[in-house]
């Protein structure tokens, strides 16, 4: 009698624990699956984030020293023979590409209607880059919580399995399996508000910088 209720008492001790590892644990191989998905995708996002901020501190200053030293040189091709050959700068590369396709042409007739496609086509490459995993965050913003709603809708049919199986309604029956969904859905918002956020904010700094871009490369062409 006494071994009964000593069981009894650990396992009710053991349902009752509600710490993250615990219902992981607890969850079954479905739950489980959306957990980690969610974790992964909130990992990820965040690895993709702080790489963002670090990209855009790093191009909007070495942008904005290659400005202050282009409107400084005698001319575009004498600044274009200076230039080191590992240079990362998006702006200039735009440059530099372009200058090499102009030194290069043989014909002067039409010069600024192809340069301006040049400068187009260098311009979209470099934004290209900047704009990767972009989609990544999109896809998390939008898709995380309804991954999360998944393993909600999957815990709870788990506890009404449980009430059916033990013909039990107690709290301490149906608790574990609701706490497993509500876990699954704190984790779906906590990847994707992030994600979102991030996603505008990225969004907007790529536009602002895919507009100065625009403002050097006008420039450019009227000085060549």
């Amino acid at each position: 009698m006494e071994a009964d209720i000593t069981t009894q008492a650990v396992g009710l001790a053991s349902n009752t624990d509600f710490s993250i590892i615990t219902l992981f644990l607890r969850a079954d191989i479905i739950v489980k699956s959306v957990i980690i998905i969610l974790i992964a995708s909130s990992v990820y996002s965040w690895a993709i984030i702080f790489d963002k901020i670090r990209l855009f501190r790093k191009i909007n200053k070495s942008s904005e020293e290659f400005e202050e030293k282009f409107w400084k040189s005698k001319s575009a091709e004498t600044f274009y023979n200076s230039l080191p050959s590992n240079i990362e700068d998006p702006m200039a590369l735009v440059f530099k590409g372009s200058m090499q396709t102009v030194m290069k042409s043989r014909s002067k007739s039409n010069l600024s209607e192809r340069l301006t496609s040049i400068l187009e086509v260098n311009i979209e490459k470099q934004m290209n880059v900047i704009d990767k995993n972009y989609t990544f965050l999109a896809t998390v913003g939008s898709t995380a919580p309804f991954i999360g709603l998944f393993g909600t809708v999957w815990g709870i049919m788990n506890s009404f399995q449980s009430i059916a199986i033990s013909r039990n309604t107690s709290l301490a029956i149906v608790a574990p399996g609701i706490a497993e969904a509500l876990f699954a859905t704190a984790l779906g918002l906590l990847a994707a508000i992030p994600a979102v956020v991030a996603f505008n904010k990225f969004n907007s700094d790529s536009k602002k910088y895919t507009q100065r871009l625009e403002n050097f490369s006008k420039r450019f062409i009227s000085i060549i």
